[in-house]
């Protein structure tokens, strides 16, 4: 089934927003930036490589620094077509918020990331649900790590939760991020114990892929560093597979890649 129109509707204006803002902050020809004397030496090093090119160094980084910006406005849109595809939101465990797990939650948890670290065990779902939702109501509780859900869902029976990631993952965050999901399904966990927890890691695009829609996780998870080491294939959602599962369909990806080029047609006409 196609996206509804209501849905496609949605999409649009979110596409059309981030357009609209984009086109406003296009750097003209010529454009400069502030001083940046440490990029400019550097990018010395580059210069016969650039001249083909024909581009002005400040020119282009003043293009790089819209391309920042566009991709700091793609992650948002990202997060807010979850939205509309699911009927989920964004919601946060902090501060007043704070979730609680149970000490023998928190001490599997150090005891899963330290294993996974060293390589005693290879990550596992099935194996790490089993330790962090096994745990007795006598146990003392303590503060779980603050986090934030960028699409929760909510159902009878189940949760889900997906931290979606818009950007490659810089090295050593793979571990933070195994912590912090362990954590949200341990309190989540605890907090509705007769629900099923689903946490996963969502990326919109497959940056490997030769296809728009395509994805390859085995190659993907060797692209980002030290991913492999700390999550498991099925805690992660890649490209179509990610949109598909948000929406309940099949071509999913196919059919937003479809509104983006209509909007964008209307934009500029």
């Amino acid at each position: 089934m196609a996206l509804t129109q209501d849905q496609h509707n949605r999409i649009s204006e979110v596409v059309k927003k981030i357009l609209l803002k984009r086109i406003d902050n296009f750097p003209e020809l010529g454009a400069q930036i502030r001083n940046a004397p440490f990029h400019s030496a550097l990018i010395d090093c580059f210069r016969d490589r650039l001249e083909p090119l024909n581009i002005e160094i400040p020119y282009l980084f003043a293009i790089a620094s819209w391309l920042q910006g566009l991709n700091t406005s793609l992650g948002t849109g990202f997060e807010n077509i979850s939205h509309i595809l699911s009927g989920g939101y964004k919601r946060r465990f902090t501060g007043a918020y704070n979730l609680v797990v149970k000490t023998n939650q928190a001490s599997q948890i150090d005891n899963i990331i330290r294993d996974l670290k060293l390589g005693a065990y290879l990550p596992d779902l099935n194996r790490e649900n089993n330790l962090i939702f096994n745990y007795s109501n006598t146990d003392q509780e303590t503060e779980s790590l603050p986090f934030t859900v960028d699409t929760y869902i909510e159902r009878e029976n189940e949760i889900i939760a997906i931290e979606m990631k818009s950007v490659r993952p810089n090295s050593g965050e793979g571990r933070g991020e195994k912590q912090k999901i362990l954590y949200g399904k341990a309190a989540l966990k605890l907090q509705n114990p007769e629900k099923d927890i689903k946490f996963f890691m969502g990326f919109p695009f497959d940056p490997t892929s030769e296809t728009p829609t395509g994805h390859n996780k085995e190659r993907f998870f060797n692209y980002l560093v030290e991913f492999k080491k700390f999550f498991d294939q099925e805690e992660v959602l890649i490209a179509d597979e990610l949109w598909d599962f948000l929406s309940g369909n099949r071509e999913t990806m196919n059919d937003i890649l479809d509104v983006i080029a209509e909007t964008v047609s209307q934009v500029r006409n």
